[in-house]
């Protein structure tokens, strides 16, 4: 074993001849770029700091811009005339790694570290048992039961160096390994300019995910996941025998999952903002309630049978499209002036958003329980859903609406600077403050985008079900929102969350009321069932908070 393992002069020595021979290239490369590309490069970081000077005025500007295009196209050209040269020697220096350098290097130092590992892990062992053998020994010779508590713990302690120098030594060979692997691509990141090729990016992500792996970590992040996956299992293989031989997993069921999910989708995304900044909405059932019973006044199949505040409306002279135009608009108006609302009290007055939003909560109920009395409006005109989700071949498009609400979401999150905004004042609203943002239009944001959220998705519910709206329609969503963005992973510590993870669970909980409904269960036992994965999921995300700090 002692042959196989490296010294660090003998790692060098290994390594030495292939980094001069890429050297050599690389020497080669800088020079063609040096008027090229580097110096484009350079001309180009002018640019933009000559526009993000505030002393120079617009004329000045474009004075000095002129003068360093010129330059700057001059540059250009020496890199276009010197590409082809550029990329054969970026493909003779690849080549003679990937003939080189894992056989007369990199395979070599992960072989020393694997009998380094095998090393250590005999000197641990040789530690504990002397440890425990001088213990034994220290015991057999006491008497007194205060020295022997003593021992005890002087031996518990010794047993925890122990093992900390073990992990430490682990964790130095492991860093010893990672290093040598990175250190090919530290040689075509120059060779590149860091464009790597998608081949070479993803094998240094994988190298890095196995390097940071932890295992306390990744059950802490995917251990609510993995107890789900593993429920879901179980229904499947329980379905068929209770049900005699029905399956769980059919297209049918798949596609019915993802059908009355897609409403939900947008009442998640819309939450999760709200989450991200360390706030929540309680609103939410109520406003679907409103929005429903809105969309099927409007789009009524014949004169409506109800009346708001004693009138009794007829939009039939309208034209389909309009209709269906004016029931959005007229939800989002009323979501947004409400959800504002509560993000206008949280922001101005600090004031908690379980109260503001309970506040919405209850005075939209009772003002459109007020209103209509409490009726359902009965169904909307059937050829509406044929128009708007119609379904093609089988397949249920409204899935599709949800998949333009998440690439939306996700583009305003992560490509926008509200997005980024967003993030910050979650994570720091102080910080954020100082950094310039408007904590205040920010919050305000969030809650309007929220309120356009939940007004689509219940347009798109009142197509669903074809109408019937009533006031108490929507209750217990907020909590299956919320309950999808926890289980999603977006904290309520503020500032951590991802769509994918908003996306993910809202399919695992209407996936699994699905899977419960097909059973029979009881909806009762159903809202203990969800109550307990909310208080999991909550509870890990505090542990990795703790873990955190």
């Amino acid at each position: 074993m002692a042959e196989q393992i490296l010294t660090t002069e003998e790692m060098d020595a290994l390594l030495k001849p292939i980094d001069e021979h890429v050297g050599a290239i690389q020497k080669k490369i800088d020079e063609l770029r040096r008027d090229g590309s580097s110096q484009a490069a350079i001309l180009q970081n002018d640019i933009e700091r000559i526009k993000k000077d505030a002393l120079l005025t617009k004329e000045e500007k474009d004075q000095e811009i002129g003068k360093i295009s010129a330059d700057l196209a001059k540059a250009r050209a020496v890199e276009a005339k010197n590409k082809g040269e550029i990329d054969k020697l970026i493909g003779e220096a690849e080549a003679y790694l990937d003939q080189h350098y894992n056989k007369e290097y990199f395979d070599k130092v992960r072989a020393s570290c694997a009998a380094e590992k095998i090393r250590a892990k005999q000197k641990y062992d040789e530690k504990v048992a002397g440890l425990k053998k001088e213990n034994e020994k220290n015991l057999a010779s006491l008497k007194d039961p205060q020295e022997i508590k003593d021992e005890k713990y002087v031996y518990k302690n010794r047993l925890f160096d122990a093992k900390m120098a073990y992990d430490k030594e682990i964790s130095d060979i492991k860093t010893k390994e990672h290093e040598a692997f990175t250190h090919e691509y530290h040689l075509i990141d120059l060779l590149r300019n860091s464009r790597f090729t998608w081949k070479q990016a993803r094998a240094q992500k994988k190298e890095n995910r196995k390097f940071t792996f932890n295992r306390r970590t990744f059950l802490l992040q995917n251990g609510l996941y993995i107890v789900i996956l593993i429920i879901f299992a179980m229904l499947c293989v329980i379905t068929p025998v209770v049900k005699g031989g029905q399956q769980l997993l059919t297209p049918t069921n798949i596609l019915n999952i993802l059908q009355q999910a897609s409403p939900r989708m947008f009442f998640a995304l819309g939450v999760a903002g709200l989450i991200l900044l360390t706030g929540t909405d309680l609103s939410i059932g109520r406003i679907v309630g409103m929005c429903m019973t809105t969309s099927t006044i409007i789009m009524h199949q014949g004169k409506n049978t109800g009346a708001v505040f004693g009138k009794v409306f007829d939009f039939t002279g309208l034209p389909l499209g309009v209709r269906v135009i004016m029931a959005l608009v007229i939800c989002i108006i009323l979501c947004v002036l409400f959800t504002s609302l509560a993000g206008f009290f949280m922001a101005r007055f600090k004031m908690h958003p379980f109260i503001s939003t309970m506040s919405n909560m209850l005075i939209i109920f009772g003002l459109v329980t007020y209103a209509t009395k409490g009726v359902s409006f009965g169904a909307i005109e059937p050829a509406i859903p044929k128009m708007i989700i119609p379904k093609l071949n089988g397949f249920p498009t409204i899935i599709l609406w949800a998949v333009v609400a998440i690439c939306v979401v996700w583009f305003i999150w992560n490509k926008t600077t509200f997005g980024k905004n967003l993030y910050a004042v979650g994570g720091n609203p102080e910080a954020a403050t100082v950094s310039g943002i408007s904590v205040f239009w920010v919050t305000v944001g969030a809650f309007a985008m929220a309120g356009v959220l939940y007004a689509c998705g219940a347009w798109l519910e009142c197509m669903r079900m074809v109408g019937s709206g009533s006031a108490a329609y929507g209750q217990g969503w907020d909590m299956d929102a919320i309950a999808a963005c926890v289980v999603g992973g977006v904290s309520f510590t503020g500032g951590i969350g991802k769509i994918s993870g908003v996306v993910v669970g809202v399919l695992i909980f209407t996936a699994l009321t699905y899977s419960l409904t097909i059973l029979g269960i009881d909806t009762n036992l159903q809202f203990v069932f969800e109550g307990i994965i909310i208080l999991t999921a909550v509870t890990l995300d505090c542990l990795k908070y703790v873990q955190k700090k």
